[in-house]
């Protein structure tokens, strides 16, 4: 099975990444093209992919397509390789924010196109993803089921209807830097109670670490969790009370609808 990729972004490496340090992939089976030669080829080299020049090269050499470019230029690309797609019968995978299945399928200008649509996260890297997948109706079971693995290899994978995939944007996208952002405020805070900024980093990060895998291995909610840790009139409570009186719940859901708002913009 031989992959392209047509972009090779932060996204598109963390994926190549993440199947390269599990052995899911052989470098030499992933085909890659950008715009820009003097950021792809050196990545490619280093990793020990196969650069091409073009991407109907990419499209000519592989079996199943990644499209990992920026919406903008989308239409051109697809314009560019469209036939080439079609008389070779490949499948094409988008990973690009906002355009739908039949957005593409109209670019491509058939409806026989295999085609699937992906979210993923940049934990793909480390193999901790959560990858959102659509597919169209006219990807065989099997192509699916390949495309499934690839992604189960870097974490979890989780069908997703195209109407709810902005959700999973702001849910399983952009949230991993909402995490970030919640991990470095923490460990600042016990910087200012004299904690190195390493040693406080470390801290909260694993904190956040267990939480989440608890969470994933209880059929207890998260609510009743926060319950369990929380003893009557404790250190616990206190700290609860005063992250709800500065709004921590609604900045929460105001960083989802804004996310959300900005995914769906056309």
């Amino acid at each position: 099975m031989k992959l392209g990729f047509i972009g090779a972004g932060h996204m598109a490496q963390a994926i190549i990444n993440g199947w390269l340090d599990s052995g899911k992939v052989n470098g030499l089976d992933i085909f890659i093209h950008s715009a820009h030669r003097e950021s792809y080829g050196p990545y490619a080299q280093k990793k020990g992919l196969v650069a091409v020049e073009s991407n109907n090269e990419v499209v000519e050499k592989t079996d199943i397509i990644f499209i990992a470019v920026k919406p903008l230029i989308l239409g051109s690309v697809l314009a560019e390789i469209k036939d080439k797609v079609k008389a070779q019968k490949k499948v094409i995978v988008s990973m690009v924010s906002g355009v739908s299945l039949a957005e593409i399928q109209e670019a491509l200008g058939s409806d026989k196109v295999e085609l699937l649509r992906i979210m993923p996260n940049v934990n793909v890297e480390i193999n901790e993803g959560i990858t959102a997948l659509a597919k169209n109706a006219h990807l065989t079971s099997k192509n699916y089921q390949v495309c499934r693995e690839l992604f189960e290899a870097l974490g979890k994978t989780s069908e997703v209807a195209e109407k709810d995939f902005s959700t999973f944007v702001a849910l399983g996208g952009s949230s991993p830097a909402f995490v970030y952002f919640f991990i470095d405020s923490l460990a600042r805070a016990g910087v200012k109670y004299g904690l190195s900024k390493k040693q406080a980093t470390e801290v909260a990060a694993q904190a956040v670490v267990g939480s989440a895998k608890k969470v994933l291995a209880t059929s207890r909610t998260p609510w009743e969790l926060v319950d369990e840790v929380s003893s009557p009139g404790g250190t616990t409570v206190a700290g609860l009370l005063a992250m709800e009186e500065a709004g921590f719940m609604t900045s929460i859901v105001k960083a989802v609808d804004a996310t959300i708002a900005k995914d769906r913009e056309k």
